[in-house]
């Protein structure tokens, strides 16, 4: 929908630092705010599944601000047939989206020091409810089972209501996400049980021919199991001046406020600018830049003052053919008690093959540094995360999908227990009506 994207699908970040991910969240840009930073499973991502209103979407596509081309893979696009609907009642539309994974995975840690291989069955009856076309409630439960006992086997749980509504200029917006995961993570060097509550708020204006704004409220609440939990509430708001048709250069002011267990809490300011360009029919951007300046208000520690961006390029020469890059920067706390100062770097390439086959390599770079807030903002843990991967999948019965992957990651840690070097290797069944 927007920068807000990037809050309400935290948890799909978590599961998933996926191209589409990252450009779903840079293209819209109402509000940004992190998880977590470094919160990242050490599992191979599963697929997504769009929760977005027919409605909603279709405001999208013609929001300014949206640059990129759409995903061949949503579950919704706007002027094309719509797949038939067998269990649509009156204004009740149920969408199941079932999926299956098999997984065998090597150097996964169970603990500091401790690298482990297992493999991993994974069941996820997910079914997404229409209301109408403004609103849609998203649940889905995820079994998994581990083969190695130094692994416990977990069911997770995602819900997520999303809707929208447009009055005369105006459009408004509504999300709020729970999700209960319990997935060895990268932060944490083990695996990790959590809760993660968000809520966000936004609207946009047209103001005249020209200018617009984008403006939101978030909130986040992430509760980890023998870990530090942490609230946050932030706001981003935008003005934008459109100067050609495909160019649109916008302002944004943003504060926020960070409640956590242990460590000190935290205040920020944002001052950011963004551009919006679709050069061509062939290629986009999309960049946000700017600084933030944190206060820590335990104790005497001096301003952590911080650049922070976002960009994302994407390019298409053919139309089987994909190119995505994109980079992020943010401050926000961690599952310590010393926030983290996230940089990440993707790639991916994706290709049509021969009809229904399709073709997904994709890199990543991740740079995490936890800063002492009680020793002058200091680093005193940083990772170095590493991951390439690729995806060879095909569709069948129109909303099907098979597919085998592989990835492999290696993190280097500065801090003894942290760093591990894994490779992972399955394939995955799914469907959506």
């Amino acid at each position: 929908m927007n920068l807000k994207s990037e809050k309400l699908n935290c948890m799909n970040t978590i599961h998933a630092l996926r191209k589409s991910t990252v450009l779903t969240i840079l293209s819209a840009g109402l509000m940004s705010w992190s998880c977590a930073a470094s919160a990242q499973s050490s599992i191979a991502p599963p697929p997504s599944f769009p929760v977005t209103p027919p409605a909603v979407q279709d405001s999208e596509a013609n929001n300014e601000m949206n640059v990129f081309n759409p995903e061949a893979s949503v579950l919704y696009s706007p002027g094309a047939p719509q797949p038939a609907e067998p269990f649509r009642f009156g204004i009740l539309n149920l969408r199941p989206h079932p999926y299956y994974r098999f997984l065998y995975g090597t150097g996964i840690l169970s603990g500091t020091n401790q690298a482990q291989n297992t493999f991993i069955n994974q069941i996820s009856p997910g079914v997404l409810l229409e209301i109408g076309s403004h609103w849609t409630l998203d649940y889905t439960p995820t079994w998994s089972f581990y083969s190695n006992n130094h692994f416990h086997d977990s069911l997770d749980h995602a819900v997520t209501l999303t809707g929208g509504t447009s009055y005369e200029d105006w459009t408004f917006g509504l999300s709020q996400g729970f999700t209960l995961t319990s997935d060895p993570m990268v932060e944490t060097a083990t695996q990790t049980s959590q809760q993660t509550y968000t809520t966000a708020l936004n609207a946009s204006c047209q103001l005249n021919s020209k200018m617009s704004t984008d403006l939101g409220l978030g909130q986040s609440i992430i509760s980890a199991d023998n870990f530090n939990s942490s609230r946050e509430w932030s706001t981003l708001d935008w003005l934008n001046y459109q100067f050609w048709p495909r160019l649109v250069v916008g302002v944004g002011v943003g504060f926020g406020y960070v409640n956590v267990d242990t460590g000190s809490d935290m205040t920020y300011e944002q001052l950011q600018t963004r551009v919006a360009w679709r050069a061509t029919d062939k290629i986009s951007f999309l960049i946000h830049a700017g600084g933030e300046d944190r206060q820590f208000l335990d104790g005497s520690t001096s301003d952590l003052l911080n650049p922070v961006f976002g960009a994302a390029i994407q390019y298409q020469p053919f139309e089987q053919t994909k190119i995505s890059i994109s980079a992020d920067r943010t401050v926000a706390a961690s599952y310590f008690a010393n926030p983290a100062v996230n940089t990440d770097f993707t790639a991916d390439l994706n290709q049509r093959l021969l009809g229904k086959l399709f073709l997904d390599l994709q890199g990543g770079y991740n740079i995490v540094k936890y800063v002492d807030s009680t020793a002058g903002a200091s680093a005193n843990r940083e990772d170095d995360l590493y991951t390439v991967g690729v995806q060879l999948s095909y569709t069948f019965i129109e909303r099907g999908k098979i597919a085998a992957f592989y990835q492999a990651s290696k993190n280097s840690s500065t801090q003894s227990g942290f760093g591990y070097s894994s490779s992972q290797v399955g394939f995955e069944i799914s469907y959506s009506y």
